[in-house]
């Protein structure tokens, strides 16, 4: 199975942007969905969004549609969230995660569905 690592976050300003980028080793990436999740201070872990194997498949949290993208290399092995507009309430550790499925077209919200979770990575937006 992969093993996931996450990078890119630190410090933003708000209205900025900032990537993050998952890297993953071992196993076969391209059997994984892929997606984020996200955990603010004193609040309950939320979905952000997820890509189906082959990105035939984006899913995204209403609170950041149309602000973050998500997207992945497959010959690379990562998984990246570019996300714009960035205030506040974005500040949270992020976190990447793989849901092995082979090759079904899925890119599921639930935080059930994925089996194999990144250490998690620190964004904080500054006004």
């Amino acid at each position: 199975q992969v093993q996931l690592v996450e990078s890119g976050g630190g410090l933003a300003q708000a209205g900025g942007p900032l990537r993050l980028s998952c890297a993953a080793s071992g196993g076969t990436f391209s059997n994984y969905a892929m997606c984020w999740f996200r955990q603010g201070p004193g609040k309950v872990p939320e979905f952000v969004a997820a890509i189906s194997w082959s990105d035939s498949i984006t899913r995204y949290a209403n609170s950041v549609k149309d602000r973050f993208t998500i997207s992945r290399d497959n010959a690379k092995k990562t998984v990246a969230l570019r996300m714009n507009s960035l205030n506040a309430e974005d500040t949270a550790v992020y976190y990447c995660a793989a849901d092995w499925v082979g090759y079904t077209p899925r890119a599921n919200e639930r935080s059930d569905d994925y089996e194999i979770w990144g250490q998690g990575n620190q964004v904080t937006v500054s006004s």
